[in-house]
């Protein structure tokens, strides 16, 4: 069979009885989470048709600065999420931080990706880029999203700890090394469990993407494991970046921890 099946409106419809077995059991078990689903499952659809008309457009004029905008914004959200979903208060600073984290290993796997690996010419074309950057941006915020909550919870937690490091002549580095490398390794774990589950456990997006749009199964294969290898960069560098920097952002110029 060549080509897409299409899904005419009804049987997409159909795809709803999820939701509504999941409200049925979450009422059933008294758990108070209907409207929470309600209001997912209708931002969602909104969201999602939003974004196809607006890409159906932009791939049909591809431009340099719509597909820089659209990344832009990508990213933005993506930097407010992170910071909205910190389980602990973040200093203006922290938060710059995050962000030129998040955009730092962006842009370094992005570009390796599409001059390197790729090879896209032109290199803004939007059917490429854009998908590939929303797959390489979500992983890394997911990636420094853990990385941000292990690291400000690991330093509240541990600061007596910490406090006795220094008190016995340890640097703001050492004494807080066990607090970073947690961080960073609570980042990376997510990554790392799907690359061991791929191809086996199931079949990633963007392969099953490929497959059912009627590309070879090998190629399908090819283009997952760049992106996927890129997407480790990124997560990586990012979460690197921000681990190593943001431990120095709770203590002060004479290296004392800030109440």
């Amino acid at each position: 069979m060549n080509g897409t099946i299409d899904i005419v409106w009804w049987q997409l419809g159909a795809a709803y009885i999820f939701v509504l077995i999941l409200m049925l059991i979450v009422r059933i078990k008294g758990i108070r989470r209907e409207r929470e689903i309600a209001i997912a499952s209708i931002r969602m659809t909104v969201q999602l048709i939003a974004v196809g008309y607006i890409l159906e457009y932009v791939f049909g004029h591809a431009n340099p600065y719509t597909t820089l905008l659209i990344i832009a914004v990508m990213l933005a959200f993506a930097v407010h999420t992170i910071i909205k979903r910190s389980k602990n208060p973040l200093s203006r600073k922290m938060k710059q931080l995050i962000a030129l984290s998040m955009l730092s290993g962006f842009i370094v796997s992005l570009c390796v990706f599409l001059f390197v690996i790729l090879g896209l010419r032109p290199w803004y074309e939007p059917r490429y880029v854009i998908p590939i950057a929303g797959m390489i941006i979500g992983n890394s915020m997911t990636g420094i999203a853990l990385g941000v909550n292990t690291l400000t919870g690991g330093m509240r937690a541990r600061k007596s700890l910490i406090e006795a490091a220094l008190m016995f002549g340890a640097s703001p580095k050492m004494a807080c090394r066990s607090v970073v490398n947690d961080a960073f390794d609570a980042a990376m774990l997510p990554t790392l469990n799907s690359m061991i589950g791929m191809g086996i456990v199931f079949l990633p997006g963007m392969m099953t993407g490929q497959i059912l749009g009627g590309a070879s199964p090998l190629m399908a294969i090819e283009y997952q494991i760049a992106i996927m290898l890129s997407m480790v960069g990124s997560v990586s560098l990012s979460v690197i970046l921000f681990v190593q920097l943001g431990y120095k952002q709770f203590f002060n110029k004479r290296a004392q921890l800030i109440e």
